[in-house]
């Protein structure tokens, strides 16, 4: 099953390069097409420009010597003969005739071209094997009457040779282009493809669970970004890693402590003979590991719970005095056997908007904890007070306190102060883990301040919601109907 789901992988990827391969040669026929429009294009410029030139120049000629003949007393060859030599007209061919066609004056083979004895001015150019052939043919006028017509030939090699330099320059320089366009276009496709390349392979070694690798990619462009945030991506896929093991290793750490003695302490019944007096005892012992298990269990629900952000129920508009005194009903018997008093002041309560399962978890934990790691004979006090538009309760008790190094650990799961101490008392590193969640799922902060020796205080804040007494007893008397 690997073998094809690397095949088919491998396929994947020169599907892809097959693409970009499409894509350069696409652009190749678009250039190339777009080159060769503007080769002809300007090459029929060209051509036009010499046409336009050598119409003007060989009519302008052939007109004035019309005007000359014409301005002669006798329509002879010699009258013609000196027009021409008068003009110094030099060219391939001069004829002229009268106006019954009979040939005047020639310098060419006698043959007469079809452009003679056409109405008007008649003009035809040819360029073919880099020779330009013009002619003109243009009518004999006196006395606004047509007595004859002049035609001149000029078969031109130098312009024609010009022409076609040009139109050969321009061929090449566009070849030239094209070249270049290609090697430029094989040169980003196979970088492109390379780096492109890069990316996969490293996307597969991190499927392979490699979150280590990292890409290595120079540039400013989308892949060098794409890498950038791949490596960002494996980072973030490495820490989840490395907190995903860390959870199992301290959760089966954890869970492996209660279970070996249940297991001790039942076989321990079963390998000796016991009164029931101390089988009671045991099996005490083990209800209470049992107890401890469920708790852990319980508590690592609440923590996913509270990091995937689901919520059990609405948040509730709410004082937080009635759940502080639940609370400290609830734990009122344990303070008494660890002899801490506990003092509240909650004159200065204000409405919040919570879920009511949470604040009481929230405050559980934080009074449980000041009267377990609490010295015997020691105070707990909570207080209410508000401060701007934040409803804050504080919990201080008089215990052993925190070290300062490990103040800023004291939020993180399984994280205990003093191991051996948190054993003893039922600890499991989850509670305040537990408590931060919840708290800023409920849009609220959390603080710690706390000296080793002379104990630690909790602040949590809340945003304040507030709302008249009369309104909040028109809420609790709908919600009962």
């Amino acid at each position: 099953m690997s073998v094809i789901t690397s095949e088919s992988k491998k396929n994947r990827f020169w599907r892809y390069i097959s693409a970009q391969v499409r894509y350069a040669v696409t652009y190749m026929i678009i250039t190339t097409v777009v080159l060769a429009f503007l080769n002809v294009y300007c090459a029929r410029v060209n051509e036009q420009l010499f046409y336009q030139n050598k119409k003007s120049t060989l009519t302008e000629k052939a007109n004035l010597l019309a005007a000359e003949i014409s301005s002669a007393e006798e329509l002879n060859r010699l009258s013609i003969y000196n027009a021409v030599k008068l003009l110094d007209i030099h060219l391939n061919r001069v004829l002229v005739l009268d106006a019954d066609g009979t040939i005047l004056y020639d310098t060419g083979d006698g043959t007469l071209p079809p452009e003679i004895q056409s109405s008007g001015t008649q003009f035809s150019w040819d360029y073919s094997g880099g020779v330009m052939t013009s002619a003109v043919s243009v009518p004999i006028t006196a006395d606004r009457q047509t007595c004859g017509y002049v035609y001149l030939l000029e078969i031109d090699s130098s312009d024609g040779k010009l022409l076609h330099t040009l139109q050969m320059n321009i061929l090449t320089i566009t070849v030239t282009l094209e070249v270049v366009l290609l090697l430029f276009a094989v040169f980003f496709v196979t970088r492109y493809s390379r780096r492109l390349k890069t990316i996969m392979g490293s996307m597969q070694i991190i499927q392979n669970g490699d979150f280590t690798h990292k890409i290595k990619m120079d540039g400013r462009d989308e892949l060098a970004f794409l890498a950038k945030e791949f490596n960002y991506l494996t980072e973030r896929l490495q820490t989840s890693e490395n907190k995903r093991r860390q959870f199992v290793s301290d959760a089966s750490h954890e869970l492996k402590t209660p279970l070996a003695s249940i297991k001790i302490l039942s076989d321990t019944i079963l390998q000796n003979d016991m009164d029931m007096e101390t089988v009671r005892e045991f099996a005490g012992d083990i209800g209470d590991e049992a107890d401890r298990l469920t708790r852990m269990t319980n508590k690592l629900l609440a923590l996913t719970k509270g990091e995937a952000n689901t919520a059990m129920e609405d948040p509730e508009i709410m004082y937080m005095a009635p759940t502080i005194q639940g609370v400290v009903k609830m734990l009122d018997g344990i303070a008494r056997k660890n002899q801490i008093t506990i003092d509240l002041d909650l004159r200065q309560d204000n409405t919040i908007l919570v879920q009511a399962d949470d604040l009481y978890q929230i405050t559980f934990n934080l009074v449980e904890n000041g009267i377990k790691y609490n010295v015997p004979g020691g105070s707990l006090s909570i207080s209410l007070h508000r401060q701007e538009d934040m409803a804050v309760m504080r919990i201080q008790d008089t215990g052993v306190g925190i070290p300062p190094e490990a103040i800023g650990h004291v939020f993180e799961r399984f994280y205990r102060v003093d191991k051996a101490r948190s054993r003893q008392s039922g600890g499991s590193g989850l509670g305040l883990a537990i408590v931060r969640n919840m708290v800023e799922r409920n849009n609220g902060v959390i603080h710690l301040q706390s000296t080793v020796g002379k104990g630690t205080v909790f602040t949590v804040s809340f945003p304040c919601f507030d709302i008249s007494p009369e309104e909040i007893e028109s809420i609790v008397s709908e919600e009962e109907e």
